[in-house]
């Protein structure tokens, strides 16, 4: 059969192109502080190569599902409602949900950061006068958006721009100013002394799994890419713009985390404060590069914070229209836009906000937590793929969802375990809201709900007890 060809459609590489674009977020801009703190670049690498593999085949998982399950335009979260019923599309959508207003609190902080090296007084991103103004830019938004506001086309290419040009230019640097024998000077982090103080040394597994939850943070929005495809020229492109843009999107993030350790000790780098690009340019070059970097995250994260705040009351109005949670959260103004799911989140975003003054790394715990709830909605994107990939016999796609749902399976265990125990929390509320869905359908929780509400209070009170006795530090 003859493919079809769209010729209005985008061709491989401009379609490639604004795949890389769209999925870089403003997250790698923190990146180098964290990694070099857990992992010397040997170690980095592999972590590297590891998260790449685990979210290539969520992105392949994602290519295939999104091609013969177009009916479905919930989201990812609705392939676990077609997976697993109205109580999975709800788990897997309320931790998309969290996901994206607590990455929107990290972007909060790093946005303040880097306003803090022009005005001193919001230096850090989490004292009082930042987390007073992160507040008024969330319900300013909030308002906007509320009463119809979109972002346009040409102020989120300004805001592309603004992000992509001061990356490419700090790769730029860092290559002409590499030194490999500063690079290969620990290669591995066996060695602790100055050059190292302050950072993971010792086995090679402990220092890959200390970066785990941060490599999971930048790619967090790649799953966009698998949508991009309806652009295409064709399948074929499509598919082959994905692959490639992928691996260029891993290769420039490798880039991006991996060459300072040629420019700059393992103790500079993780002592760098955020946002970390611009505190590492200015050990490199000076002044001017850190403004430089710090302006086009400034002009990039306003620009983009409009479709950031859109986004998590979006999940739970999608959510509401397949019957998952309650019509509350579904309710439209007259300017269309879900009014009852902007403010709930803003509301529980300032209570937030406020919380980050008794934490000395706001951002770190922020997007840990962003990166650890994300963890379920991929799981189940996997698990849904299996499932689907078995019902059709499509054994290779079976293998891919496998290895998906088994990646973010290890995250979960071995990395970010302990985040996982926190996020489980918030279904305290969560489950309440989910029953009030299910009392105004009429009915009562099948067996199945039932088992689940009770593995999930299990893992409740286990998370509270282990706050309790420090086990789990949230501070």
């Amino acid at each position: 059969m003859e493919e079809k060809v769209n010729k209005k459609g985008i061709g491989l590489v401009g379609l490639t192109a604004l795949i890389v674009s769209s999925s870089i977020g403003t997250g790698i801009f923190g990146i180098t502080s964290s990694i070099a703190g857990s992992a010397a670049p040997g170690p980095a690498i592999l972590s590297w190569l590891l998260v790449g593999f685990g979210f290539l085949m969520l992105v392949l998982s994602l290519n295939n599902l999104t091609e013969k399950r177009s009916d479905l335009k919930g989201g990812i979260f609705a392939y676990a409602g077609a997976g697993y019923g109205p109580l999975g599309e709800f788990i897997s959508g309320w931790a998309y949900w969290l996901s994206a207003w607590l990455g929107n609190l990290a972007f909060a902080t790093m946005l303040m950061s880097a306003i803090g090296t022009f005005i001193p007084v919001f230096k850090g991103g989490s004292n009082l006068p930042s987390i007073i103004v992160a507040i008024i830019f969330c319900w300013a938004l909030t308002f906007l958006v509320n009463n119809g506001v979109e972002s346009a086309s040409f102020v989120n290419t300004i805001g592309t721009f603004c992000k992509v040009v001061p990356l490419i230019m700090f790769v730029i640097i860092c290559i002409v100013s590499f030194k490999g024998g500063m690079f290969t000077a620990d290669f591995w982090g066996r060695v602790a002394n100055n050059l190292s103080k302050g950072t993971t040394t010792g086995g090679l597994w402990s220092q890959m799994k200390g970066t785990l939850m941060t490599l999971i943070w930048v790619f967090i929005g790649v799953e966009g890419a698998s949508v991009m495809g309806s652009r295409a020229k064709s399948l074929k492109e499509a598919q082959q713009a994905t692959m490639l843009g992928f691996v260029l999107l891993l290769v420039f993030y490798m880039m991006i985390s991996i060459l300072p350790y040629g420019l700059l000790t393992r103790a500079q780098l993780a002592s760098a404060a955020q946002p970390a690009l611009g505190s590492d340019l200015k050990m490199i070059v000076g002044d001017w590069g850190m403004m430089i970097i710090n302006i086009g995250l400034i002009i990039s994260t306003i620009v983009s914070w409009l479709s950031w705040t859109m986004l998590p009351a979006e999940t739970m109005l999608l959510i509401a229209e397949d019957g998952a949670a309650p019509k509350f959260w579904g309710k439209l103004n007259s300017k269309k836009a879900p009014t009852n799911a902007l403010f709930t989140t803003a509301i529980l975003q300032t209570i937030f906000l406020f919380s980050l003054l008794f934490t000395d790394k706001a951002y770190e715990f922020c997007y840990t937590l962003a990166s650890s709830a994300i963890l379920f909605s991929y799981l189940f994107v996997g698990l849904y793929q299996m499932k689907f990939s078995r019902e059709r016999k499509e054994w290779t796609q079976w293998i891919y969802g496998l290895l998906a749902a088994l990646f973010q399976f290890m995250c979960m265990i071995l990395a970010g375990w302990q985040y996982v125990l926190v996020v489980s929390l918030s279904y305290i509320p969560g489950l309440i809201v989910y029953y009030q869905g299910v009392r105004e359908q009429g009915r009562k929780l099948n067996k199945n709900e039932k088992i689940t509400f009770i593995v999930i209070a299990i893992l409740c009170v286990l998370s509270i007890v282990l706050i309790a006795n420090k086990t789990i530090d949230i501070m």
